[in-house]
């Protein structure tokens, strides 16, 4: 007398009894009619289907999402989920996602690309439908690898190469700020200007700097930093800034969280915001209104911009090659950048 069987009725156990092997068991129950005469005599097709259906056999739903390729399932990795940007972008594509039926999940790279290849390969091993990356870096080498293994994929925040990304348009953000630092008379201006690979921190310095020249005030080399988008990041690059000429009359920080780090640097060297330096931010996080010093900073549509990320990557996925998507920024003055004796030239 056979053991009783533990557990669902599988592919292999069916091939085990019947003595044919698993893949032509695979075959014949997922094929209808005669076709399944492709995969062996009609008295092997005839066996394999009776057994089947004796035993009451269900497919296994996580073979079938293999065999279909679709998991329901969008993978998301990100530099730091403590970060709030990405806190904030991650809300709008779990929204955007659910409201399409996926379900996602997300971990952190630190913007290291070792990172980057294991946890792509992790989310790949569960089967996710595509990706959405956060971290990309600008000359996007890491990228290439995951299109030519076929990974459909879709980018947030940070723009590379021609991948499809949903960003605000920082170019125009840093014009913002440049013009707003023209218009109320600072005429040396220095940039903490972020991390060295990602397209934000490039496109705002890159804005800042063009809108200033183009009201004849020159940036020099030596006052554009590139360090972390953090407040340690935001505290080195100032004090680099200090060590290497005079105090100068404004400082752009391309994050909130730099600028906070920076106001920090300065306030220990008894600098005052604004009399003395104007500081400008980016993103307008919560801190940015709520410090000693409310923070001047450019608004960015970060929940939208998740949203739009997700609309690409499904456009991706049903075979299109859909165009990036840039959001609108928008300037919010406050105290950190304005002074009676530094109003506005102009509007």
């Amino acid at each position: 007398m056979k053991a009783q069987r533990q557990g669902p009725l599988t592919l292999r156990m069916i091939a085990t009894e019947l003595g044919v092997s698993p893949s032509t068991v695979s075959r014949v129950l997922n094929t209808r009619g005669d076709d399944a005469l492709r995969w062996g005599s009609a008295e092997t097709v005839a066996r394999i289907r009776a057994f089947a259906e004796e035993h009451g056999y269900s497919p296994n739903p996580q073979a079938s999402s293999l065999r279909t390729r679709r998991s329901g399932l969008i993978g998301v990795l990100v530099p730091r989920l403590q970060d709030y940007v990405l806190a904030t972008v991650y809300e709008g594509i779990e929204e955007a996602a659910s409201e399409s039926g996926l379900s996602t999940f997300v971990t952190n790279s630190l913007d290291i690309t070792a990172n980057q290849r294991a946890r792509t390969q992790m989310m790949i091993d569960r089967r996710v439908d595509g990706m959405i990356y956060g971290d990309a870096h600008l000359d996007h080498r890491f990228l290439d690898e995951v299109h030519r293994r076929g990974l459909a994929f879709a980018l947030a925040s940070r723009r590379a190469g021609d991948y499809p990304s949903a960003t605000v348009d920082d170019i125009r953000g840093g014009r913002l700020v440049g013009q707003h630092l023209a218009d109320t008379g600072r005429r040396d201006v220095a940039v903490l200007a972020g991390l060295q690979f990602a397209s934000t921190a490039r496109d705002r310095t890159r804005g800042a700097i063009d809108a200033l020249a183009d009201n004849g005030v020159h940036v020099p080399e030596h006052r554009v930093v590139f360090s972390g988008f953090d407040p340690a990041g935001g505290r080195s690059a100032v004090e680099q800034i200090l060590a290497a000429g005079p105090v100068p009359d404004a400082i752009f920080a391309t994050n909130d969280f730099a600028a906070l780090g920076a106001f920090g640097a300065l306030r220990d060297r008894g600098i005052h915001v604004p009399d003395d330096v104007a500081l400008v931010g980016y993103n307008d996080t919560p801190l940015a209104e709520g410090g000693a010093v409310p923070l001047t900073t450019i608004r960015s549509p970060m929940h939208e911009m998740g949203r739009q990320a997700v609309r690409l990557l499904l456009e991706v996925l049903a075979g299109g090659t859909p165009e990036s998507v840039l959001l609108e920024p928008e300037l919010i003055i406050r105290r950190s950048s304005v002074t009676e004796s530094a109003a506005p030239v102009s509007n």
